[in-house]
């Protein structure tokens, strides 16, 4: 499962399908999971339904527990410069 995650998320609905997954491996219920990362559970499935605004240090709490990490990486975005 793990392996698969490395696919580049550039929808939010990608990562909120993964960690769904990633807990489910784990066998974690959605309130387990919230009481280990210190968050409600209304927010573990919040996360998983993919809401496009969320606290990053709720996030990283999840992630924590889940054993995942968050990793920042060039991308293929695209760079704009600040010419006025």
């Amino acid at each position: 499962m793990l392996g698969a995650m490395h696919d580049r998320a550039r929808e939010p609905a990608t990562w909120g399908k993964d960690l769904r997954s990633r807990r489910l491996e784990l066998r974690l219920r959605q309130d387990e999971l919230a009481a280990l990362a210190g968050v409600s559970t209304r927010f573990v499935h919040a996360l998983e339904q993919s809401k496009p605004t969320v606290r990053l240090d709720k996030v990283l709490a999840v992630l924590h527990q889940l054993g995942l990490d968050l990793v920042l990486e060039p991308g293929s975005g695209i760079l704009r410069s600040g010419q006025g």
